[in-house]
C-alpha cells in the first residue's frame, strides 16, 4: 500500500516541477519590443509671434458735456456717424444768453459814452483853468472821473467777452474728426453746466491697442520703439480667425511699472482707414520673437509632460547579447527619454530650443507604454496587442 502511494505522487511531483519551471522561464522572458512610428527632426524656417492679450482704444476721445445750464433745443447728428471738426451737434436754449449778451453790449456802449463826456469834461476844464476862470479842484474832479470812466470800458468789455462766451457754449460742435456715439440726451433735456454726458467722440484713423506686459518685457518694447519693421506687430481679431496685417509701431510705453502687478501698459498704434478697429474692442497682439528663424521642429503630438517638464522619446541603435541565440551580439532600437525645451506651434509641429537635434528620430506614436531604455520595433502602435499580449508578428516569431 505504502509503495502504491509512492507510484502515484511521483509523477505529479515531476508535473509540478515543470510547471514552475515554465512559470520561472516565462517570468524572465523580456518584454517584447514595442511598435513605434518614428519622425526625423529636421530644420525649417519658424516664423512665430508672443501673443498678447490688447484693448483696442482711440488715441483720441472726448466726453461732451454742456459748460452752461439749460434745456436741449437741438440735434444736428446722426449717431454713429463719422462728423467733421467744427459741425455743430447740440443747441442749448440759447435765448437768455443772447440777451445778457445783448445786454452786455449795450452797457459797453454806455461806458463808452460816458468816457468821452469826460474826456470832453478834462478839455474844457483846462482851457479855463489856463484862463483862471475855474477852481483847479475841478479840475482834479474831472480827471478822477474820467479814469472811472476808462475803468467802466474795461469791465464793459470784459462783461461782453463773458455773456458772448456763454452764448457760444450755448452750441456745442465737435472738437475734432471722429465718430460720434449715441446720444445720452435727448430734445428737451435738462443739462446740468459740466456734469451732464451728452454724447462722446472718438478718432479712430489712427488708433491704438492697449496691452499690459510684464517688467521683463520692458527692454524689448523700448528697442521696438526705436526700431520696427511692417512685421513686427499683426493684430487677431475678435473672431480669432481673422488677421489685421497693417503695419503697427510703438506710440508709447507708460511712464512706470505697477508695484502691485509687476507690469507696464504699452501702446501700439496701427492705420485704420478702413475702420474695421473699434474702441473698446478686445484683440490679441502678435509681437514676432527676435528668436524666429531655422529651428528645430518635429510634431506636437511627440510632447509628453511630467510635473511641469517636457520629455520626448528618441530612438537609438543598441546591442546586446540574447540569450535565446547562444549568446550572440543583437542590434535593437531603444527609445531613450530626452528633457526638452519647446518654443512656440507652428501649425501641427512644435519648435525645440533644447533637447533634440537634426537627424534625431523621435517615437511620434506608440510612446504611451514606453520607459526609458524600452526597445522599440517600427510597425503600426494602433496594432500592438492589449498589456501582457504581444503585438501581431511577435507571437510568430517568438513562435519560430
Amino acid at each position: 500500500m505504502k509503495n502504491r502511494y509512492i507510484y502515484w505522487l511521483a509523477p505529479a511531483a515531476l508535473l509540478a516541477l515543470a510547471s514552475c519551471k515554465g512559470k520561472s522561464a516565462n517570468q524572465n522572458a523580456a518584454p517584447p519590443p514595442t511598435p513605434v512610428t518614428l519622425y526625423e527632426a529636421k530644420k525649417a524656417e519658424a516664423i512665430y509671434y508672443d501673443q498678447y492679450q490688447g484693448t483696442v482704444v482711440s488715441v483720441n476721445t472726448t466726453e461732451l458735456r454742456s459748460q452752461v445750464p439749460g434745456f436741449v433745443t437741438g440735434i444736428f447728428f446722426k449717431e454713429g456717424d463719422v462728423v467733421q471738426k467744427g459741425k455743430v451737434l447740440y443747441e442749448i436754449d440759447k435765448r437768455k444768453y443772447l440777451a445778457a449778451y445783448q445786454q452786455a453790449q449795450a452797457n459797453l456802449l454806455s461806458a463808452q459814452a460816458n468816457l468821452v463826456k469826460g474826456q470832453k469834461d478834462i478839455d474844457r476844464y483846462n482851457m479855463l483853468l489856463k484862463n483862471d476862470a475855474i477852481a483847479r479842484q475841478t479840475v482834479d474832479q474831472a480827471t478822477a472821473a474820467y479814469e472811472t470812466n476808462k475803468g467802466d470800458v474795461a469791465v464793459a468789455k470784459a462783461a461782453v467777452e463773458s455773456a458772448r462766451t456763454d452764448l457760444s457754449f450755448a452750441t456745442i460742435t465737435a472738437p475734432f474728426t471722429g465718430r460720434i456715439g449715441i446720444s445720452q440726451v435727448r430734445l428737451g433735456t435738462q443739462v446740468s453746466a459740466g456734469s451732464t454726458l451728452m454724447n462722446t467722440i472718438s478718432a479712430e484713423h489712427p488708433i491704438a491697442v492697449d496691452v499690459v506686459v510684464n517688467e521683463q518685457d520692458i527692454d524689448r518694447f523700448y528697442k521696438l520703439q526705436k526700431s520696427s519693421s511692417d512685421t513686427t506687430f499683426k493684430l487677431q481679431l475678435p473672431d480669432g480667425v481673422s488677421t489685421y496685417n497693417k503695419p503697427g509701431k510703438v506710440l508709447a510705453i507708460d511712464r512706470g511699472v505697477n508695484n502691485q502687478t509687476g507690469t507696464i501698459k504699452v501702446r501700439i498704434q496701427f492705420p485704420n482707414e478702413d475702420d474695421v478697429l473699434k474702441d473698446g474692442m478686445s484683440c490679441v497682439l502678435k509681437v514676432l520673437n527676435n528668436q524666429s528663424g531655422n529651428r528645430v521642429q518635429i510634431p506636437y503630438k511627440s510632447i509628453t509632460e511630467q510635473m511641469g517638464e517636457f520629455f520626448v522619446f528618441v530612438s537609438k541603435d543598441t546591442s546586446f547579447v540574447d540569450s535565446t541565440k547562444n549568446n550572440e551580439k543583437t542590434e535593437a532600437l531603444i527609445a531613450k527619454q530626452h528633457k526638452v525645451s519647446l518654443g512656440p506651434r507652428v501649425g501641427t509641429d512644435v519648435v525645440i530650443m533644447t533637447g533634440v537635434e537634426p537627424g534625431d528620430k523621435v517615437v511620434t506614436e506608440g510612446f504611451q507604454r514606453l520607459r526609458d531604455g524600452g526597445k522599440i520595433v517600427l510597425g503600426d502602435p494602433s496594432k500592438q496587442g492589449a498589456p501582457g499580449q504581444a503585438a501581431p508578428g511577435q507571437a510568430k516569431q517568438q513562435g519560430k
